[in-house]
């Protein structure tokens, strides 16, 4: 196991390295950690598979192929939703194994390619749908892209909803902690942009809410948010850490390129780092938000 040093000491813990477990993937995306059954399950994109990591640091094939899946999440009810790059669709694996079509298309076109996810205390799952799936052979495969816009979506019992339509290429995305705002990362503009939700579901605001340090692949993706409003994004360098405020607090440094992470272990204060070829662990001082 590769370790390296963390030099900070704001939310991290600086006397504990930074922990490579596990390597040997294409592209790692889509960590998610169940906090019940404490293993964490991610995507290897390139590799259509999804997989899962024990805390004893063992990992085991979930599902392959798996359609290039990417973002993952639990819902309520602790069942697994996954967004599909070579399918198109938004998916939930049933507790006998079979898959739920949730979402696959828009006003009578197929979604783009459904990328990252986030599910909401009341069960809503909302969604963003960039084209990157269609765009590479090793994403997804390359297809024509059918919808006008690349979107964010809001899926409820009333259906599905597009709720923004003004994006570059929407990407990662978490709620805030009281459930009342929503933060999305564009990858191409390089920024975080946040929404208030109304008691309606309706999304009101948009501003620009920061601005990611970024350095050409190495740019806004992954999103979340700890139990305490602070907010982290992969950026140049690793994940840039912004307090609730918007004001840059860290950077964790992490050898290789940033996808996503996750926050999870028994008290939630370790981040788990898909980033590249593979998965890193560092600790730190305010635990993440629970996913059920």
């Amino acid at each position: 196991m590769l370790e390296t040093r963390s030099p900070l000491s704001g939310l991290v813990e600086a006397s504990i390295p930074i922990r490579r477990i596990v390597g040997g993937f294409r592209f790692t995306e889509g960590p998610v950690w169940h906090p019940k059954d404490r293993h964490l399950t991610f995507s290897d994109i390139p590799s259509s598979r999804i997989l899962r990591l024990f805390e004893d640091d063992t990992c085991a094939i979930l599902a392959q192929p798996s359609s290039h899946a990417n973002g993952n999440a639990y819902d309520r009810e602790g069942l697994l939703v996954t967004c599909e790059h070579a399918t198109s669709r938004v998916v939930r694996r049933e507790a006998d194994g079979r898959f739920a079509i949730l979402a696959d298309a828009w006003q009578g076109r197929e979604l783009n390619s459904p990328n990252d996810l986030t599910v909401a205390q009341d069960g809503t799952i909302y969604f963003t749908d960039p084209p990157y799936g269609r765009l590479s052979r090793s994403l997804g495969g390359r297809r024509p892209i059918p919808q006008p816009v690349n979107g964010v979506y809001r899926l409820d019992p009333r259906g599905l909803s597009l709720m923004a339509s003004d994006f570059e290429m929407p990407n990662g995305l978490c709620l805030t902690p009281d459930g009342r705002s929503i933060l999305i990362a564009d990858t191409a503009r390089k920024h975080i942009r946040r929404f208030g939700i109304a008691d309606d579901g309706s999304w009101h605001g948009g501003a620009v809410w920061a601005e990611v340090p970024s350095e050409g692949m190495a740019a806004p993706d992954g999103l979340k948010c700890d139990s305490e409003g602070n907010v982290f994004c992969s950026g140049a360098g690793g994940i840039h850490v912004f307090d609730a405020a918007a004001r840059h607090r860290d950077l964790i440094e992490v050898p290789e390129l940033v996808a996503n992470f996750v926050h999870g272990g028994a008290d939630m204060k370790t981040l788990f780092i898909t980033a590249s070829t593979s998965i890193y662990s560092v600790r730190v001082k305010v635990a993440g938000l629970s996913a059920f």
